[in-house]
């Protein structure tokens, strides 16, 4: 699977992220301080990662800053994007199964390593849920977006 990554701090939780991404098969597609070159600041790299997903480039996409919450909130600009902040394994998995989340916002503050293998695991593990009301709910989002106008 195709993963963007981004992150606009250089943390040991960011270089962990990719390695453990590429450990479990993925090809990372990375942004911000994970590339060579690329601007840092949090909304931009976000930003690039939620489009590589919402252009088909990537399946999915990681987004990190020092919360998360700045992350999820410029990813989830993004037209057909559904970010969600995850800090534990619980919430990412319901963010999978019943959001059909595309991109999950980590925070490099308090996100400890094994915390991180634990979110991933969930998250890849989750299944998207076929319950029509989680479906309708889904649904909805895209049509609040057009209502909006993005």
């Amino acid at each position: 699977m195709n993963i963007a990554v981004s992150s606009d701090m250089d943390e040991p939780v960011a270089r962990q992220l990719v390695r453990e991404l590429e450990k479990r098969g993925h090809h990372v597609l990375p942004h911000g301080v994970l590339k060579d070159g690329d601007r840092t600041d949090w909304a931009f790299v976000s930003q690039a990662a939620a489009e590589d997903v919402a252009a088909g480039r990537a399946d999915q996409a990681v987004v990190c800053c020092w919360t998360g919450t700045g992350a999820a909130l410029a990813a989830n600009k993004v037209r057909g994007i559904r970010a969600a902040l995850c800090t534990d394994a619980y919430t990412a998995a319901g963010a999978r199964r019943w959001n059909d989340a595309n991109v999950l916002a980590i925070g490099l503050r308090l996100t400890s390593g094994p915390q991180l293998v634990e979110i991933l695991d969930a998250w890849f593990d989750a299944r998207v849920s076929e319950d029509p009301e989680n479906s309708r709910n889904i649904a909805h989002i895209g049509v609040i977006e057009e209502e909006a106008g993005r």
